[in-house]
């Protein structure tokens, strides 16, 4: 009975469940079917522009061009080439596709005057391990490739030597083959006892450039590294000097080794001295994992996230973007990385190009492997190391995200997806405002929302994030942050002049950073002119105060007519206003300009009596300007960094000569950086505040007025309508039905105004 008096009360408890269940249901759809549960996708407002096909005579090769270059290069058995990822250094290997730009000219010619399409092209690089030299073609037509060029010679005016080449995955197989047989398997008992290396356990590997010290060297000094998370700023104080100058492996050597900060000239000696314990051992002691980014507390709330209540303001088709009063095409080279295309600012073309062109590093060390090294990056590819972005942490999680593909040292193009973002943000602060207090209460401003196209480059230790901004005020921004791990190495005696301890026993070296970016201005056409501008303190008589002077600062204003004077060094003084004008004029006379504005705290650059210095010339200068030519298409090479005493691309041979600048189709080479000494603080790893830099390029009495009073951006209040959304959108954004919950607007600003009227 009690059993069945308790069924009973189960039975009706879970009836009523249910009926509450429902009812609250009810009540919270009731509530919340206004408000639907997501934003739509699509924009409130048309754009301003349409999508330009045209823009694809600029884009990235697509998969299926990759594949038909690979298929056609393979199918000319007089070039006798592999595709194969682990072809030897002695064999022939097709290393990489890239589209091939077309001419200036010629595009121009189809952009703007409906000439015929520039034929589409891709380059093609050979590594010809069994003749020793290195072949640069031209692949085309795409889509059906039907010849091939070699322009090694027109490109380069020199041949290129095999030993110019940068190190292939291939040639990586054969050299970790090579450590193990004749140096890991013959100190077996060092390695166990200093470093815990055994059958189970390995070290990593981190090689050093330049190889060598003169040109035709191919000898690597390797650094070993713990096998640990963020394994750079683990070094052992074990480094190997490998000669790999042959192509053939057998003829590779061991010249040097360094063991706890002693020198030996081969493997045996430093056996037979550590076998003899005449030497200063290394004992091995586990080490702290202070390299993980494993976070060291749960997350409790996400952060700020950007929405789009009336959907997004850009739009992207294949290559191309609109962007409120901004069109641009868009591409993503292999070597040198993001780059854009025919930029637009209501409808007249800005740029021609804004491209990366290198990523330069010069470290300091007491130790043989930091100690030479310079790092330049498209020797290896920046590009190439742009893999997917994060969703929410690289980007905003509403970006677009785009995939990319590419083809370099593999066997097939690769896909990168989500590889590149592009996002409208919010900068949080006012691009212009004023309140007006005295006269005329008003309050008028504009927030600053731009555009944003982000990569990020993960190359070894280093990943750099590169931004182009496009701002509503007519402005364009290319920038650089650095972040990822320091290099570092062994702590030896000395080891402090070069950086500071980060970690037991581990020196985080000195070092620069050097970033080249190429800034093709058309600036009202392609005749265009340098001109530089600041200031000077000038006594002058006061006309009101006779016999009274006073130190008054004066415009100065100069035009640099070659491109020998417009070579600005690092080392002397520049002028503060550098601008590519046309000799178009505005309204109010002034010759229309865009002035660029560099943002670098860069270190020294290397003196140019060192051989070295010639493969990174274009960091001389803060800016070089230079006639257009289709054959200075970069400031350097793919092979600058193996070949560093004799390089294919000397930049400085651009400006030696010394051409008129004077209205002419003009390129700016700019050189941004930071000089980075590593500290504590860099442990686990970099962070990008402070770490970067960049140029801005302003509008420069290109305008009659600022061009961002006429977004609807802008916002204007005064007293009579503090709660109005006629000139103030912001005020009704609270009651859209796609915003996140909102505190109602309101504003109070004028309640503390001046009232002269008061004073009476």
């Amino acid at each position: 009975m009690v059993e069945q008096r308790m069924n009973s009360v189960i039975k009706w408890a879970l009836i009523l469940f249910v009926l509450v269940s429902i009812i609250l249901n009810i009540v919270l759809i009731s509530m919340y079917s206004g408000r639907a549960p997501k934003c739509s996708a699509h924009r409130a407002h048309p754009l301003r522009g349409k999508h330009d096909e045209r823009s694809l005579v600029f884009a990235d090769l697509t998969r299926e061009e990759y594949s038909q270059v690979q298929q056609y290069m393979l199918k000319q058995k007089d070039l006798d080439i592999s595709t194969n990822q682990i072809t030897k250094p002695s064999e022939n290997f097709l290393f990489l596709i890239d589209l091939s730009l077309p001419k200036k000219a010629d595009t121009l010619a189809y952009l703007d005057d409906g000439k015929g399409k520039p034929t589409r092209e891709a380059t093609a690089v050979v590594f010809y391990g069994k003749s020793g030299y290195v072949k640069e073609y031209v692949v085309g037509p795409l889509p059906n490739p039907k010849y091939h060029r070699d322009v090694t010679k027109e490109r380069y005016n020199t041949d290129i030597p095999i030993n110019s080449r940068p190190v292939t995955i291939g040639e990586y197989a054969v050299l970790f083959e090579f450590l193990e047989a004749e140096f890991f398997s013959k100190l077996q008992k060092l390695m166990k006892e200093s470093f815990d290396v055994d059958d189970t356990k390995h070290l990593n590997a981190f090689e050093q450039m330049p190889r060598g010290v003169r040109s035709g060297d191919r000898s690597t000094w390797i650094s070993f590294m713990r096998d640990m998370s963020g394994m750079y700023i683990h070094p052992v104080g074990l480094e190997v000097l490998v000669n790999h100058e042959s192509v053939n492996s057998s003829q590779w050597t061991i010249q040097r080794v360094l063991y706890n900060g002693q020198y030996f000239d081969s493997v045996q000696a430093l056996k037979e001295k550590y076998d003899r314990g005449s030497v200063k051992k290394i004992l091995y002691t586990k080490s702290r994992d202070y390299g993980s980014l494993k976070p060291k507390t749960k997350p409790l709330q996400v952060g700020p996230q950007l929405f789009h209540p009336e959907g997004k303001r850009y739009s992207i088709s294949d290559n191309h973007v609109l962007y409120m009063d901004w069109s641009f095409a868009f591409g993503l080279s292999s070597l040198t990385g993001m780059r854009v295309f025919d930029v637009r600012f209501k409808d007249e073309r800005i740029l021609y190009e804004l491209s990366v062109q290198e990523a330069m590093s010069v470290y300091g060390s007491v130790t043989p492997g930091m100690g030479l090294t310079k790092f330049f990056d498209t020797s290896i590819g920046i590009g190439r190391f742009a893999h997917q972005l994060v969703r929410g942490v690289d980007c905003p999680y509403e970006a677009a995200y785009i995939t990319t593909y590419r083809y370099i040292d593999a066997p097939n193009p690769i896909k990168f997806e989500d590889s590149i973002c592009i996002f409208e943000h919010n900068l949080g602060q006012p691009l212009r405002r004023h309140f007006s207090d005295f006269f005329h209460n008003s309050y008028g401003g504009m927030v600053n929302s731009a555009l944003v196209m982000r990569t990020i480059t993960a190359i070894g230790n280093y990943d750099y994030m590169w931004d182009f901004i496009f701002y509503q005020s007519g402005s364009v921004e290319a920038k650089v942050h650095a972040t990822g791990y320091i290099s570092s190495s062994y702590m030896m005696e000395g080891s402090l002049n070069y950086g500071h301890q980060v970690a037991e026993k581990v020196l985080g070296n000195l070092h620069t950073h050097f970033i080249n970016f190429k800034v093709d201005l058309d600036v009202a056409g392609v005749k265009n002119v340098f001109q530089t501008k600041d200031m000077k303190f000038v006594n002058t008589s006061v006309p009101w105060q006779p016999g009274h002077h006073a130190m008054i600062p004066q415009l100065v204003e100069e035009q640099l007519n070659t491109e020998q004077e417009a070579a600005l060094r690092y080392n002397t003084k520049t002028p503060r206003y550098l601008h590519v004008a046309s000799p178009k004029v505005n309204r109010w006379g002034h010759p229309r300009s865009y002035r660029l504005q560099v943002f670098t705290f860069a270190g020294d650059h290397l003196p140019e009596s060192e051989p070295e210095e010639r493969s990174m010339s274009w960091a001389r200068y803060k800016v070089a300007i230079t006639k257009q030519k289709d054959l200075e298409q970069t400031s350097s090479s793919l092979y600058n960094q193996n070949n560093i005493w004799s390089p294919t691309v000397d930049f400085s041979k651009y400006i030696d000569d010394n051409e008129s600048i004077v209205d002419q189709d003009l390129v700016a080479w700019v050189t941004a950086g930071f000089l980075h000494i590593p500290h504590a603080e860099d442990i686990p790893n970099t962070v990008t505040v402070g770490n970067g830099g960049g140029v801005l390029l302003r509008p420069h009495n290109y305008f009659d007025e600022d061009p961002s009073i006429h977004s609807a951006d802008g916002v204007y209040i005064n007293p009579s309508s503090t709660d109005s959304c006629e000139n103030n959108r912001v005020a009704c954004l609270a009651q859209e039905t796609c915003s996140p919950v909102l505190e109602p607007f309101s504003y109070h600003g004028f309640d503390g105004v001046m009232k002269f009227q008061d004073w009476e």
